[in-house]
C-alpha cells in the first residue's frame, strides 16, 4: 500500500517540478526561467506568494504567483501551507488543530 502511495506522490512531484516534459527541457510547470540563470519558483514558493498576496488583496501579485506553477500544484501548495499554519498555531495556542481551524473560519466549537 505504501509503495503505491509513494509512487503516486513521486509522480506528482515529478509533474510539479517539470521533470516529465516532452521536449526534455527541465522547468517548473508553468514557471518562467528567471534571467541570469536563476531557478524558477517551486510550488511552495508560489503558494506562499499567492496566499500572502490574497491576504493583502494584491490582484497583480496573485496573478503572477498563480502563473508560476500549474493550478493543481498551486492547490497542493496552498493546502500544505494551510495545514502547516494550523498546526503551528495550534501548538502556539496549546489547542487541537480542529479547534484552531474552526475558530479561524468563525465556526462554532464542535
Amino acid at each position: 500500500m505504501f509503495d503505491s502511495v509513494r509512487g503516486i506522490w513521486g509522480r506528482f512531484l515529478d509533474a510539479a517540478r517539470g521533470r516529465a516534459r516532452a521536449d526534455g527541457e527541465e522547468r517548473s510547470a508553468g514557471a518562467p526561467r528567471k534571467s541570469g540563470g536563476k531557478r524558477a519558483p517551486n510550488l511552495f514558493e508560489a503558494a506562499a506568494a499567492y496566499v500572502s498576496a490574497c491576504a493583502e488583496d494584491d490582484q497583480e501579485r496573485i496573478e503572477e504567483a498563480a502563473g508560476w506553477v500549474s493550478p493543481e500544484a498551486l492547490s497542493f501548495g496552498v493546502n500544505e501551507l494551510a495545514c502547516r499554519a494550523v498546526i503551528a498555531l495550534a501548538r502556539e495556542r496549546d489547542e487541537s488543530p480542529r479547534t484552531v481551524a474552526r475558530a479561524l473560519l468563525g465556526l462554532p466549537s464542535a
